[in-house]
């Protein structure tokens, strides 16, 4: 994977009036005025970390901000990231709109195609979006803005001072006279734009919709903020998902894929399956040799006129495997696969980081703690499977998809029918979920390969939840062993910490068995206690499925393990949990890069992100607060805590429990302590807070594939367990610190890592029950 250096950032934000330049007609078309800021940006490739040309669809972020400004007024600002659920079309728009000064009802949304030239990195991973968009966006809007106050002055003979932009309007203060937005866009057209030492971002007393609150919180009524932009489309059915999508003489096609990762189709017999009323045709995709990356598994295309008919065709197919093309993949059991990994983690294994002397301390400890944690393969599983519309025509492809990754999927789409990639269009629609696994286009290449097939008509490929859960890029299973010494008052006198898990990197290069430094980085070797001797090491662990970006990545199984662990050493020393966790911290103190690398936060910078230890014990300190710390609680009732650091933001949980005679758990409530510097949209960071801790609620007490033989042993969401309305908290609350002056971070993922662990510590406080194996399932009878 690339990782982008925040020092790789030219001081240069480069502006350009399109419309002026006569560039990018196509967009510009029907505009009186177009503006784009290119953020220009450096970068490291993602070849440093797998070879070149190992993984398409770089993670560069050079984001290109288009505003168009129309003779009738209306403002259409094009947003260039998936829009999954997390709301990044709202609040990316919003934060133009406002600085620009627009009124909200004239605001419209328009969602890019795959064009990372023209937009900068498209791909919506590692909770970026606003982060490294904010600023951008910001001074494009204000760069418009002045341009249009100068085109004002211009016609009214005035110095450009005495002139201003209110909403949607540039006004006169001294004459009265004023301007609509419309009525200035062809003269702002032929201005240049202003230089970056021009601009002025408004101040936070004039801004109306950035970091306001908005609806009833903790029983307060907040400002009015403005209305989703695709909200009332989605409550109405009227929104355009993946799914959504049906051209005119559609054809559909669904794929019978290996059941085992590597196989391949030995024979088929397809007389069945034609004997189905509507079906077509059935033909074979290829698949690739491991590592497979973003290509699709290969197997059994049926294509008829309409799903049902394919899926009936596709049931009726008989297909011969061959198994031995998957090597030891055909032989990967999970409980087999666990126990190995227990075993290995009892061994020293690549060292990742070092200070003092471990083995000395905890020989001379009065007390030692270990235990090993275990977290499962689970399946992203998001609300809409992956589905794709894909028509070739006289040698260009054309693609509507739910992707994360818009660049991979447009140069998939190219390598595999053998086009250049600017023959290939790919339009975003909206995501019904993420979580990762729409970042691999695999699905839209598999509708492409069928497409070539039958030039001139789309084809529609549609997976069903049994494909989704079966076939998935699976969140990376993980066992952690952990031991520290604690001294003769308790205190933590060294730490050892064995992990080991698949790598991602196993999609991209011959399995390195290793995780990779962007893996280590995410909560492992970041990790910011002051204990005096730490050892961090990193065992071998083979990948035998495919291995991808589950959300939060190896954050979730570091947090479990060490969240978990830093309870029980809690417990062991006597001490309150909340009181050993911020002496485990130490004083308040920046924590730089702790290690070499590029395993820095996700691959941001240290100088520009360190760890902020007084951060990390506000929200530690905030939530446990709220949560009323300290009181005394009935039998089988118990709070628990866990904190995390991840994408640059900070968050702390604890959880209220309640485990009667019979195992049944009750969640009570969840106070979520968080902070990610300025917040843009408030609304959107506690829907995401609401939603990690559902999803993690899912991660701790029920979801988990498990595998036999090498095949996926969960289907649908029978036996894939996610959360129903009895697991979830009565109540959720959500915290929010606000701390303007630092670094933004990230949103979308920070929330989920510590829910686990904070969950299984509050059942050990109301039960005495250590889970130390996810998920909990029957464990609590």
């Amino acid at each position: 994977m690339s990782q982008l250096k925040d020092t790789q950032l030219k001081d240069t934000l480069l502006l350009a009036n399109v419309s002026r330049r006569g560039l990018l007609k196509g967009l510009a078309a029907g505009s009186a005025f177009l503006l784009a800021a290119r953020w220009d940006l450096g970068f490291a490739n993602e070849q440093a970390q797998f070879g070149a040309g190992a993984m398409p669809g770089g993670w560069v972020d050079d984001p290109n901000v288009f505003i168009h400004i129309d003779t009738d007024g209306v403002v259409t600002i094009v947003n260039n990231r998936a829009e999954m659920g997390q709301g990044i079309r709202t609040s990316l728009v919003m934060v133009a709109a406002d600085e620009l000064g627009a009124d909200w009802e004239q605001v419209r949304a328009e969602q890019a195609n795959a064009d990372q030239d023209k937009y900068g990195n498209q791909n919506t991973d590692g909770s970026r979006s606003m982060r490294h968009w904010y600023d951008p966006m910001r001074r494009a809007a204000a760069a418009a803005r002045l341009m249009l106050e100068q085109a004002a002055a211009d016609q009214w003979g005035v110095p450009v001072h005495e002139v201003r932009a209110e909403i949607h309007k540039v006004v006169h203060r001294s004459s009265g006279r004023e301007l609509g937005f419309g009525e200035l866009a062809e003269a702002a057209r032929e201005l240049e734009v202003p230089g970056r030492d021009a601009l002025v971002l408004k101040a936070d007393n004039e801004l109306r919709f950035i970091g306001k609150e908005t609806g009833l919180i903790n029983g307060e009524l907040k400002s009015a903020h403005p209305k989703a932009i695709d909200g009332e489309d989605i409550v109405s059915g009227k929104a355009v998902f993946g799914a959504d999508v049906d051209l005119e003489d559609t054809l559909y096609a669904v794929v019978a894929r290996p059941p085992v990762y590597g196989a391949k189709v030995k024979s088929v017999d397809d007389s069945e399956a034609l004997k189905v009323t509507g079906v077509n045709n059935v033909m074979r995709i290829e698949g690739t040799d491991q590592p497979g990356a973003f290509h699709p598994l290969g197997g059994v295309a049926v294509v008829a006129s309409n799903t049902w008919a394919a899926m009936e065709g596709r049931r009726a197919l008989k297909i011969e495997w061959d198994l031995d093309a998957a090597g030891d993949n055909a032989d990967y059991t999970s409980e087999t696969y666990r126990e190995s990994l227990e075993k290995v983690a009892q061994s020293p294994g690549k060292v990742i980081r070092q200070s003092g002397d471990v083995e000395a301390a905890l020989e001379e400890a009065s007390q030692r703690v270990s235990a090993t944690y275990y977290m499962p393969h689970m399946a992203q599983a998001p609300m809409e499977p992956p589905a794709a519309v894909v028509r070739f025509t006289q040698g260009k492809a054309e693609a509507w998809a739910p992707v994360q990754n818009p660049r991979a999927t447009r140069e998939g789409i190219a390598g595999a029918l053998g086009l250049d990639k600017e023959n290939v269009t790919v339009h975003q629609t909206l995501l019904g979920g993420g979580f990762g696994r729409k970042s691999k286009p695999d699905f839209v290449i598999e509708a492409a390969y069928v497409a070539k097939a039958y030039e001139g008509r789309p084809i529609k490929l549609q997976w069903s939840r049994e494909d989704d859960i079966q076939h998935a890029y699976f969140g990376a299973v993980s066992v952690d062993h952990l031991e520290a010494g604690l001294d003769s008052e308790g205190k933590a006198s060294s730490w050892r910490h064995r992990t080991l898990s698949p790598s991602i990197g196993s999609l991209f290069a011959p399995d390195p068995k290793h995780k990779q430094e962007f893996e280590l980085g995410m909560g492992f070797n970041t990790m910011p206690f002051s204990i005096p001797a730490i050892r961090l090491e990193n065992p071998p662990a083979p990948a035998h499925v495919r291995i991808g970006w589950f959300r939060s990545v190896y954050n979730l199984p570091h947090a479990w393990a060490i969240q978990s662990f830093a309870h029980e050493m809690a417990v062991a020393a006597g001490k309150d949990h909340r009181d050993y966790a911020l002496e485990l911290l130490g004083p308040d103190r920046e924590v730089h890069n702790l290690t070499v690398g590029d395993s820095w936060n996700y691959g941001e910078d240290p100088d520009k992100y360190p760890i902020d230890v007084a951060r990390m014990r506000r929200v530690i300190e905030r939530a446990t607060e709220e949560a009323g710390w300290g009181r005394e609680m009935p039998e089988g009732r118990g709070v628990g805590l866990a904190f995390h650091h991840s994408f640059v933001s900070y968050t702390a949980v604890v959880f209220d429990v309640e485990v009667n005679d019979g195992g049944e758990l009750t969640i009570h409530r969840a106070d979520i302590a968080f902070d990610c510097g300025p917040q843009a949209n408030p609304e959107r960071i506690r829907a995401q807070m609401e939603g990690s801790c559902i999803m993690g609620i899912g991660v701790a007490l029920q979801s988990e594939v498990t595998f036999e033989n090498g095949v996926a042993q969960q289907s649908n969401f029978d036996n894939y367990l996610i959360p129903r309305m009895p697991n979830a908290p009565r109540e959720i609350r959500v915290h929010l610190i606000d701390n303007p002056n630092d670094a933004m971070g990230g949103v979308g993922e920070p929330g989920f890592p510590p829910v686990a662990p904070a969950l299984c510590n509050a059942i050990y406080a109301a039960t005495g029950k250590r889970i130390r194996r996810l998920p909990v399932g029957d464990q609590l009878s």
